[in-house]
């Protein structure tokens, strides 16, 4: 193990990795803060101003619940008002956008490297997120993205739920037909979120990285088999579980 890993055993031997899903914002692709900026754009075309109760109570919501579709949070932050909850949505999506197309959008040290090393080693890499398509799109064309992973998956793409739902990941499973069993799955992500799906589809290893919005303890208590540093690291781990089983 690095010195910045965290394993929590299992008796159960985990097959060969043959998928990996892989989180974007906070994992592979560097967050700053945007997910936050986007957000107090949006609240206040909705009439809720920075520097209130009412901004701090839904900012720090937001927060909590990083890596969740961001059209449920909205749906939470505007519990009944179905339409205050879309318009939301669509002005954080657009202020989001925008940021993207001003160059405020950046890999994670040695991410696209992990997933090319991963595909090099036979394995399918899908990449999600909890942003609609056209954000998503956005963003892969901004790093150059738009080829490196085998498939890309957002909430839509799986019926409309996204995290701590496991269906992007039983979707990622579906569509590419890598793996033969859910323990051949491993899930990476920066968040509670990212971790619950990864547990509740069974994923054999579910790793939370150390470059985004929750710590160890955490990711730990949502159900992570492991917490690395960072994305670049998980190569290596697939390698050393594969090696130990």
């Amino acid at each position: 193990m690095t010195s910045r890993e965290t394993s929590r055993m299992t008796s159960r031997t985990t097959p060969q990795t043959s998928l990996v899903v892989l989180d974007m914002a906070g994992t592979t692709v560097a967050d700053d803060g945007l997910v936050e900026q986007a957000f107090t754009a949006a609240a206040r075309e909705l009439g809720v101003e920075p520097g209130t109760a009412r901004h701090a109570e839904q900012l720090a919501y937001v927060r909590a619940t990083m890596g969740e579709s961001k059209i449920s949070v909205f749906r939470h932050l505007f519990a009944g008002d179905e339409e205050s909850a879309r318009r939301a949505n669509a002005a954080f999506e657009r202020a989001y956008g925008r940021q993207v197309a001003d160059g405020r959008c950046a890999p994670l040290p040695g991410a696209r490297e992990a997933v090319e090393r991963l595909r090099g080693e036979g394995r399918t890499v899908v990449l999600t997120t909890g942003f609609a398509r056209v954000t998503q799109d956005a963003i892969l064309a901004a790093l150059g993205w738009t080829d490196l992973a085998d498939l890309t998956l957002c909430p839509a793409d799986a019926g409309g739920r996204g995290r701590p739902y496991p269906d992007m990941v039983l979707t990622a499973l579906l569509r590419t037909r890598a793996a033969d069993d859910v323990r051949q799955v491993a899930v990476a992500g920066d968040t509670s979120y990212d971790m619950r799906s990864g547990t509740r589809a069974g994923a054999g290893v579910v790793a939370g990285v150390l470059t985004g919005a929750h710590d160890e303890a955490a990711l730990l208590a949502a159900g992570a088999t492991h917490v690395l540093g960072s994305v670049a690291e998980l190569p290596g781990l697939l390698a050393r579980t594969e090696a130990a089983g």
